[in-house]
């Protein structure tokens, strides 16, 4: 059946060659499956959307479609189907009875383009952080069951997905690495008593080491503990002159004013 309606096709719209056919429209015609499209190499949109179609086998070979649709069919799983459709930048999946999310999501992650994306009317949209799974794994997409997706909900499923590197990010300050909460001043008061026995020993046994090396500690907590004081300046490059105002004799030459600015 899907023989014929191909070939109407062709005929329809005045196709010569199958390298000349780059959109086929095969929807609401009741299949139930469809014939390998292999031969139309340069396919790049396809509707298979409003059919009866329980698996994917016709693409085995086509790698340049950008638009698939294949909403409103039978489909229970798509694995082996689709990975190949890299070049993919919009694919429906709407209103189907595909259930395994996570085998959904490898079969889809490596499509780096992918922009437009819908699976919702699935029984894997029941799934808890179903919207949050898919932004993690499919990180192109920008419009997600006819919703955009936002920027924090992108932060959210990064956190959720990625909790070591979460943790490592949030131990950042100034630029380094810290790998202890600044909270108590116990070191301080240490360093006092340290430098006051080590004064008074005079020696250079194992013990001072020690008590040395917890010295500096005390002191880069002290100055961690310290504010930050930052300090920048801004010059007013409008009341630079030109080179041509400077040559004019009735130019005064001003020299610029630096405005510094000092943050806490």
């Amino acid at each position: 059946m899907s023989l014929v309606l191909i070939e109407k096709q062709l005929k329809k719209y005045g196709y010569k060659t199958d390298g000349d056919v780059s959109e086929l429209y095969l929807g609401r015609q009741g299949l139930k499956e469809v014939m390998d499209l292999s031969r139309f190499r340069m396919l790049k949109c396809l509707w298979l959307n409003h059919n009866k179609i329980p698996k994917i086998t016709c693409l085995t070979n086509i790698c340049r479609l950008s638009e698939l649709y294949l909403n409103n069919n039978e489909l229970c799983d798509i694995t082996g189907s689709l990975k190949h459709l890299t070049s993919l930048r919009t694919l429906m999946l709407h209103d189907n009875h595909l259930a395994k999310l996570q085998a959904t999501m490898k079969e889809l992650k490596d499509m780096t383009g992918l922009h437009t994306l819908s699976l919702f009317h699935n029984p894997l949209a029941q799934e808890p952080c179903y919207r949050l799974h898919i932004i993690h794994h499919i990180p192109s997409v920008q419009l997600l069951d006819r919703e955009s997706v936002a920027h924090k909900e992108r932060e959210t499923a990064f956190k959720l997905f990625n909790p070591e590197r979460t943790a490592v990010m949030q131990s950042i300050g100034f630029g380094r690495r810290t790998d202890s909460v600044l909270s108590s001043r116990r070191p301080l008061a240490q360093s006092s008593a340290v430098n006051s026995a080590k004064t008074a020993q005079g020696n250079n046994t194992a013990e001072d080491k020690n008590r040395e090396i917890n010295c500096v500690e005390a002191m880069v907590l002290r100055r961690a503990q310290h504010k930050t004081l930052m300090q920048f300046s801004i010059l007013d490059w409008s009341a630079i002159p030109y080179a041509r105002q400077k040559r004019e004799e009735s130019y005064t030459v001003q020299s610029p004013q630096l405005k510094t600015i000092k943050l806490w």
